[in-house]
């Protein structure tokens, strides 16, 4: 056995796991917060505070008399309430039964009702709160787009681009662009060719200039756990020509890509300066429309963008929580439409990613840098908050119903009815799960 060239393949699954067990720490500490801190303002007692299940490494009683502690398994974690048999929030009877009246209003079972709706109810919040505020800072570190096309940076090119930073682009091949949104719109209409003409104002100046096509084949991004990141390739990467016919538009490359039917192209990549050749398998995916459903289509997980960099704004800490918000309600409105789509079949059922995908994702999220493993995170977050939505027994979600069931008929669901319900979410989940990771095994 080469256990040299064993070396590599063991590196990378320590960083695919240490990334994942960093993100979903981050993700569950955020959510187990926010049960812990709204039971806290409403009068609920956490009695233990952790992170991962089983022993404990190491752990700390705060003077509230809360154990805070990170346990041997990081693939969790919980809060336990005064008066809770385990970590699930099962109730202790018998605990409670001794308590004194003012003791039981510390309880999960002794609190108002609104209280413990508040309590469940922050878990979820606080994934969403958690996702929000990273987007919002993403949008604030980075900026958005100006109205108006101007240059704010030339992204690296095999050819020279006679535009310069602070160009104001006025026209495309003579027709006019008087913002960014008419820019986008002559640019999407224009057929693909080697250079366009563009109609500059620089320093007060008009000028009439010959460039790349406004959307070159150029990877603005790369996505994880796809061919082309399985091939080796970076953001930056231009796109030279395909099977050995040369391209100019990202358009181009992306119609080829949907005509191979999966076949293997050969790409010439100009990267810093040098080619090379790579050769890819375009994999099958459901993709989300803006108008709404999915469309399936062969795909190598570029993604594309302007021969320019916009000028870009700095928006205020009220536009960029506005922005974040918008960004988590798409994710959210994007996964509801992906499972029903999937649940009638419109869809495929590998599109349910378990365990295994999540953390390949993790660690091909990290190693695309800090930013994108941290967007990432934010990602999942808002995922795991719709997760325990679910009006399903043992989620935060199904808690939620019971205690809708309970403000309606004024009193809560029977000790025998929880258990049969608490046993059937269980194991529906067990079973997602299992179907999950069969996903991750055996789907293409």
């Amino acid at each position: 056995m080469d256990i040299i060239g064993l070396i590599p393949s063991f590196g990378g699954l320590i960083w695919t796991v240490v990334a994942f067990v960093v993100a979903l720490s981050i993700i569950v500490a955020v959510h187990e917060y926010g049960h812990y801190i709204v039971g806290r303002w409403t009068g609920i007692h956490a009695e233990v505070f952790s992170i991962g299940f089983g022993p404990q490494l190491f752990s700390w009683v705060d003077r509230r008399g809360t154990r805070w502690q990170v346990a041997a398994l990081p693939f969790g974690g919980y809060v336990r309430f005064l008066g809770d048999a385990d970590a699930a929030s099962s109730p202790d009877g018998a605990a409670v039964a001794r308590m004194t009246a003012e003791e039981r209003r510390h309880t999960m079972q002794g609190a108002p009702l609104w209280a413990r709706a508040a309590t469940v109810a922050a878990g979820p919040a606080f994934n969403f709160i958690m996702s929000v505020l990273v987007f919002a800072g993403f949008f604030l570190a980075q900026g958005v787009a100006t109205e108006q096309p101007v240059v704010g940076a030339l992204k690296p090119l095999p050819q020279a681009v006679a535009l310069e930073p602070g160009d104001r682009v006025v026209a495309l091949d003579g027709q006019p662009t008087p913002d960014l949104t008419a820019f986008f719109t002559v640019a999407n209409a224009l057929p693909p060719a080697p250079a366009v003409r563009y109609s500059v104002e620089r320093y007060g100046q008009a000028m009439e200039l010959d460039g790349p096509f406004p959307f070159p084949p150029v990877a603005d991004g790369v996505s994880p756990q796809s061919a082309a990141q399985a091939a080796g390739l970076l953001p930056g990467d231009v796109v030279l020509a395909v099977d050995g016919a040369p391209i100019h538009a990202f358009s181009q490359l992306r119609r080829i890509v949907g005509e191979s039917e999966g076949r293997d192209l050969r790409l010439t990549i100009w990267r810093a300066g040098t080619t090379q050749d790579v050769t890819l398998t375009p994999r099958r995916q459901d993709l989300p429309r803006a108008e709404g459903g999915f469309e399936t289509r062969w795909l190598l997980g570029l993604t594309g963008g302007l021969v320019f960099v916009p000028e870009t704004r700095t928006p205020g800490p009220l536009e960029s929580v506005q922005l974040g918000a918008s960004q988590t309600w798409a994710i959210v409105q994007t996964s509801l439409s992906g499972l029903w789509h999937m649940v009638t079949g419109a869809i495929s059922s590998c599109n349910l990613t378990g365990p295994i995908g999540i953390a390949e994702t993790s660690g091909a999220a990290a190693a695309q840098g800090v930013a994108s493993f941290i967007w990432f995170i934010a990602m999942l977050s808002t995922a795991v908050g719709l997760l325990n939505l679910f009006p399903v027994p043992v989620l935060d979600g199904g808690h939620l119903v019971f205690h809708a069931w309970e403000a309606a008929t004024g009193r809560p669901p029977s000790d025998r009815a929880l258990r049969i319900l608490m046993t059937a979410g269980l194991a529906l989940l067990l079973t997602l799960m299992v179907f999950a990771l069969s996903n991750d095994l055996f789907c293409p």
